[in-house]
This record gives structure tokens, C-alpha cells and sequence, in this order.
């Protein structure tokens, strides 16, 4: 693994991919069971950060900008979800935003003087605009009140790029701690179980997703938000796992990785 080509690469990830996929498919029969496994594996990511900061006592390599977009799609999420259909989900959904909470509070206060605010660079009206320009384009086409769904399909999208920044973060730094690696990966894992779901919804032929979530633009929307969050952090899953093989405490990453 260390003198792949990126497209060799690229294979590997797909490869990885659809061998997962197809383990998945053989595995579970309730689809719906591959979203409580997202929604565990993005908690757990955030217990890690929880861990970091209350033994290293240190923030160095971790994105605010990214904790901050994170709780702001999970309240988005949340506040859906109380109003629209309160489950498991919305449990898994509030546990995961505390933490959040919690993380950006220590960030800002307790830990501020270890905040590597010069690396990380990336403006964060950069993506929450354009998430909130797409939401009032392509939303849900339910019978729920129009400014409802315009923040469901905006917590859609949020969520798929709210890990640019710490992806920037991280090419800037071009090295990697060792426990800030478990979080983005777990965030991998996550959006891979997630989309997961909808092409499994899809192979079966299910139509639930158009019945579910109405018709026109939002249904595609679903899926290209799911595979872009993916495919996003994908590569960054390539390094893990390569680093992870090679048994070094610290990851480094390529130039243009992220």
C-alpha cells in the first residue's frame, strides 16, 4: 500500500466498497437498522473527541468550524424530528448533539490557548450558504409545513459537507493525531452505513424513498448528499486504514489528499 497510484487507490476504495455492501446486503434485512448504526458510529466518533480533550487536556487538530456546522444540522435534525416522528433517532441525535456541545464549549474555553485557529482556515459561510440556497430549491415535497421541510432538506446538507473544514484542517497540518483519526473515521463509517441504506432501498426496489420523501428534486438530492459525504471522506479512510497497517502512531497525509 505504500506506492499505490491514486487510481490504484481509487480501486481499493471501491473495491473496499462494494465487498462491505455486499457483506451488508447478506447481513440485514431491516434497512433501517443501517441508520441507528450511523447515528452509534457519529456518537461514538464524538465520544472519542470527548476522551481527547478530558485526558490530553489539548484541541490541537480539531476543526471548531466543524464542531459548530455538526451541531447546528443535529439541532436542524432534531428539531425535525420532535416535530415530525420522535424515535430512537432522535435520542441518538440529542446524545450526539450534547456531546458536540460539550466539545465546542471546551474549545472555546477551558482548552482555547490549544486551538490551532491558523489552521483551521476554511470560512464557514462558505458552507452553510450554499446548503441553505439548496434547501429552499429542492426540500421534501410532504404535507409537513413548508419552513420544516426547507430545514430538513438544509440538515441534509449541511451534514454532507459539515467536515470540510476539519478535512482542510488536516491537509494544512499535513499530520494527523492518532485519536483525531478514530473521530474523522468513525464520521467515514457513519456516512458510509448511511448511504448504504438508500442504494440498498433502491437495489431492492423499494419505492419508499419517493413515498417517504415526496417527489421532484429532493429524492435524488438524498442520494447525491449521501454519496458525496461518502466519497469525501473516503480518501481520508484510504490513509487510516494504510496508516493503521503500518502501525505508526501519528498519520500523515499526501498534498490535495483533502
Amino acid at each position: 500500500m505504500r506506492s499505490r497510484t491514486p487510481l490504484q487507490q481509487l480501486g481499493i476504495l471501491v473495491a473496499l466498497c462494494l465487498l462491505a455492501l455486499i457483506v451488508l446486503w447478506a447481513m440485514i434485512e431491516d434497512y433501517d437498522v443501517l441508520f441507528v448504526l450511523a447515528e452509534i458510529s457519529h456518537f461514538t466518533g464524538t465520544a472519542v473527541l470527548v476522551y481527547k480533550l478530558l485526558r490530553v487536556k489539548s484541541c490541537a487538530g480539531l476543526s471548531l468550524k466543524t464542531q459548530e456546522l455538526t451541531a447546528i444540522f443535529l439541532a436542524a435534525r432534531l428539531y425535525c424530528s420532535f416535530l415530525m416522528e420522535f424515535d430512537v433517532h432522535t435520542f441518538l441525535d440529542l446524545i450526539t448533539l450534547a456531546s458536540t456541545a460539550w466539545v465546542i464549549y471546551t474549545m472555546r474555553a477551558p482548552l482555547k490557548q490549544t486551538y490551532t485557529k491558523e489552521l483551521d482556515s476554511m470560512k464557514i459561510y462558505y458552507v452553510l450558504v450554499p446548503c441553505a440556497l439548496l434547501s429552499l430549491v429542492a426540500h421534501p415535497g410532504t404535507k409537513h409545513w413548508i419552513v420544516n421541510r426547507v430545514v430538513w432538506a438544509f440538515c441534509v446538507y449541511l451534514e454532507a459537507v459539515s467536515v470540510l473544514p476539519q478535512l482542510r484542517l488536516m491537509q494544512n497540518s499535513k499530520m494527523v493525531e492518532r485519536v483525531t483519526s478514530h473521530y474523522v473515521f468513525a464520521l467515514g463509517v457513519s456516512r458510509f452505513l448511511s448511504c448504504a441504506h438508500w442504494i440498498f432501498q433502491l437495489i431492492n426496489g423499494s419505492s419508499y424513498l419517493f413515498k417517504t420523501l415526496g417527489s421532484g428534486l429532493w429524492p435524488p438530492m438524498v442520494l447525491i448528499s449521501e454519496i458525496v459525504q461518502t466519497f469525501i471522506l473516503g480518501d481520508f479512510c484510504y490513509y487510516y486504514v494504510k496508516s493503521a497497517i503500518e502501525g505508526t502512531g501519528v498519520m500523515q497525509l499526501p498534498t490535495g489528499v483533502v
